[in-house]
This record gives structure tokens, sequence and C-alpha cells, in this order.
């Protein structure tokens, strides 16, 4: 099992049998270190051989696997096999470690909560791209500095996010209205009005709440899906719906009323305006804030 999943094709000849003796060992020991958590030979090796250093096939074995962190390679294992007192020692020894660990001034409280809790989700809950990040863990390190990386990569981008400026906001959410379409007279009525709609967008962005275009970048530009947002601000699904819903909402009545201002057109006017820009605002704006339950997907270029 090992040989047939390691990324290199050893050559023989293998010595089977001190093989077995050296793996057998590894899984040992490495249950050793957390009594708790059970987890089979067979996963564990499978596991351990698809993250193997890079080696040749005439490379000996064992002292591939001797700079590896076995117990904690083992532990990520169990994780990812859903074994739930593993999921239970690494909340207890690594994921409560972080917030002593990334206690900063740059950082405030409330913060690092949010940062926990996505590094929590990132690591341990499935995305749409595959696997939880706590499969890319090869051992090569110890998993606390591995996890600590992980959650300053974090709180990096959500720290940046945080600084965003409604204009910014605009920005992100204009540069994934669709592509112009087939029709010359509709796209030169976009090109025309470009500028008018980004600064409508700015001010209605201006009336959100710091909180609700904290939302909205975690949804839209960080793709969280629902339930993920629900766990991180520890509200119901639905109640995450609703405020999302809520939040398009506003950003659309807003940019709607700001656009009709700066154009200067009576409603009337205005709603003939809005038939021809249909695509470029009320469409635009669906898309880009999403159906109440669809999931986020990668923006469009335009």
């Amino acid at each position: 099992m090992f040989l047939a999943h390691a990324k290199v094709r050893f050559l023989p000849p293998v010595d089977a049998a001190a093989l077995e003796r050296l793996l057998v060992h590894a899984w040992e020991a490495s249950r050793a270190q957390w009594p708790t958590v059970t987890l089979p030979a067979e996963p564990f090796v499978t596991h351990l051989a698809e993250r193997l250093p890079e080696a040749t096939p005439t490379s000996p074995i064992e002292p591939l696997l001797a700079p590896l962190s076995l117990a904690e390679l083992y532990l990520a294992c169990a994780c990812l096999q859903g074994v739930g007192t593993a999921l239970e020692v690494f909340e207890r020894n690594y994921l409560a470690k972080l917030p002593g660990l990334l206690r900063s001034p740059k950082y405030p409280d409330t913060m690092i909560e949010d940062i926990c809790q996505l590094t929590r989700m990132k690591l341990l809950a499935p995305s749409p791209e595959g696997r939880p990040k706590i499969a890319e863990y090869t051992g090569r390190g110890a998993l606390q500095s591995w996890v600590r990386v992980t959650a300053t990569r974090i709180a990096i981008k959500l720290q940046s996010t945080e600084k965003q400026a409604p204009e910014e906001d605009a920005d992100t959410l204009l540069s994934a209205l669709p592509a112009p379409g087939v029709d010359p007279e509709l796209d030169a009525i976009k090109r025309r009005h470009q500028a008018d709609l980004r600064e409508a967008m700015c001010e209605a962005f201006s009336t959100l709440s710091p909180e609700d275009r904290h939302l909205l970048r975690l949804y839209f530009v960080d793709q969280l899906s629902m339930y993920e947002l629900a766990t991180l601000f520890r509200v119901s699904q639905p109640t995450i719906s609703r405020r999302l819903k809520s939040t398009r909402e506003t950003v659309y009545k807003e940019t709607r009323r700001h656009l009709q201002a700066r154009l200067g057109l009576s409603q009337r006017d205005f709603q003939s305006f809005l038939a021809l820009l249909d695509s470029q605002l009320e469409l635009s704006i669906s898309q880009l804030l999403g159906e109440e339950d669809a999931p986020p997907g990668p923006p469009e270029q335009g």
C-alpha cells in the first residue's frame, strides 16, 4: 500500500519485511502520542506515502521518514478522516493556542476571534475546490507553526479588507461586471455612464455599516459559503441569508437613487434609461450581489 501511493516508484530490491516493520513502528509510535485517537494503519500509511519528500527511485526510505513529524501527520490524517477525537485533540492542542500566538496591537480581539474561526473552517472544512487545507500539511516542520502561518495569512488578508474604503469596495464589484454584449447601442451607453455608475455605487456603499461591508466582502470576495458565514457570525443560516438580502437591496436601491440624481432625470425618463441599462445595473448588481440562496462564484472578467 505504501509503495503504491508513494509519489516515487521505488526500484527493487525493496526489503518488504524491513519496510513493513518500519511502517508499523511509525504507526504505533504515532498512535501512542494520541491515545484517544484511533486510526487504522492503512489510511495512515497511505497518507504518509503521499507526503514523502522528493526522492529518487533508488533512495532508501527510512531516511525520508526520519525528519517528518510522524505523530502530527497521524493527527492530521485522522482529522481528514473525520475522527471525532482527533478533531477534539486538534482543537485543544493547536487551535486553542492561536489567540495567544496572534495577540498583537495590529489585531483587536474581535478580529482575532474572526481569524481563529476562519482558520478553523479553512483547515477542517471541505471547500468547493476540494479537501480541507489540513490535507496540505506534509509533516516537514511543526504542525503548530504551520497552523500559525495559515492563520497569519488569513489575518493579513482580513486586515487588508478591513481597511478597504467604499470606493475600493465599489471598484471590486465593478471589476466583476459582465463583459460587453453584442448590442452596440447598449455597449455605448454602458461606456458613457460607467463613471456615473461607479460614483453611484461608491455613494451606495458609503451608506453601509462597516459590518455590512465586511459581510459583503467575505461573501463575494473571499467567497465564504452561507454555512461558513453563519458559523463565523454565530447565527443561523437563515439569519445570514436575510442579512445578505437586506444589504443587497440597500446597495441596489441606493445605487439607483444616486444614479438618478447624478443623471438629473425624471422618474419616467429614468425608468426608460434603466430599461436600456438593464444588464449594466439591474442584472449586473443582481449577479454581483448574488441570489439569496445561491452560492457565490468567481466574478466574470470584463
